[in-house]
């Protein structure tokens, strides 16, 4: 019996160097996969296949770690593991990468043009600025929280679980965080480009601005995240037969109002 439970041991001990890896992936492989989409259907290199290498790293971050990890028992000292170097150098460059895409591109933060809000930018929305140099700060301490974790358990300070249930919450406050201030970027300038137009007004659309909204929509510096596609006979027979009815109906509301005069 006791055989058997060190056997199934032992296979659940190799199989995680595989699974775990591959599901440490999976998110930046969905995002990176995204970054793919998105240059194929707007042919910008900038931003999203630089998005792309970002996620890119954490591939080579997973690489160098789970190497690390499978030659450690090799090597009586563990800073005479290589792996553990090459893990180090790709973990500093991805977070490096990630946080100044968080302040440049994510939040739109250290803007040139910035005048008095000094390190952030011109337009901002929440009252007080000392919420976004906190998140600043915030930000850079917790994308470098694997180094924290790895100096503090190699010194047997904290064990491996203990630090994983502390830097787990953090990282969830830290991307609570960060949504906050991609939000208000997005809704101050449409950095996603997810908008036909930059302002939208709540207030109910009148009919006679139908026709006028849809020129705007078809306009080529509207939408343009998404693939263009080709437009079908019928739906431009449509939207012509939608025009022309609307611009016999405004005729007619003209006439009207001049005969009534």
């Amino acid at each position: 019996m006791l055989v058997v439970l060190l056997t199934e041991t032992d296979e659940c001990v190799e199989n995680d160097w595989v699974i775990r890896p591959i599901v440490n992936c999976l998110p930046a492989w969905f995002r990176f996969a995204q970054c793919l989409r998105r240059y194929r259907d707007t042919k910008e290199a900038f931003p999203h296949l630089v998005n792309a290498g970002k996620y890119s790293s954490t591939f080579l971050v997973v690489l160098f770690g789970t190497l690390r990890s499978l030659h450690d028992d090799e090597y009586e000292d563990a800073l005479d593991n290589p792996y553990l170097y090459l893990w180090v150098f790709a973990s500093v460059v991805s977070s490096c990468y990630a946080y100044t895409w968080d302040i440049k591109m994510d939040w739109g933060l250290f803007d040139k043009s910035a005048g008095e809000n000094k390190f952030l930018r011109e337009e901002t929305v929440y009252s007080s600025t000392s919420f976004y140099y906190f998140a600043i700060v915030e930000d850079l301490v917790l994308r470098f929280a694997w180094a924290y974790s790895y100096i503090l358990t190699e010194a047997d300070y904290i064990s491996g679980d203990l630090m994983t249930s502390i830097i787990s919450p953090l990282e969830v406050f830290r991307r609570f965080v960060w949504n906050f201030f991609r939000l208000e970027n997005e809704h101050i300038n449409n950095c996603g480009k997810f908008r036909a137009v930059r302002d939208i007004s709540v207030a109910p659309i009148d009919s006679s601005d139908q026709s006028q909204m849809i020129r705007i929509m078809d306009e080529e510096d509207g939408v343009i995240h998404r693939r263009k596609r080709k437009q079908s006979k019928k739906a431009k027979d449509d939207k012509q037969k939608l025009l022309s009815e609307e611009s016999l109906e405004e005729a007619d509301n003209s006439a009207y109002i001049g005969n009534r005069l």
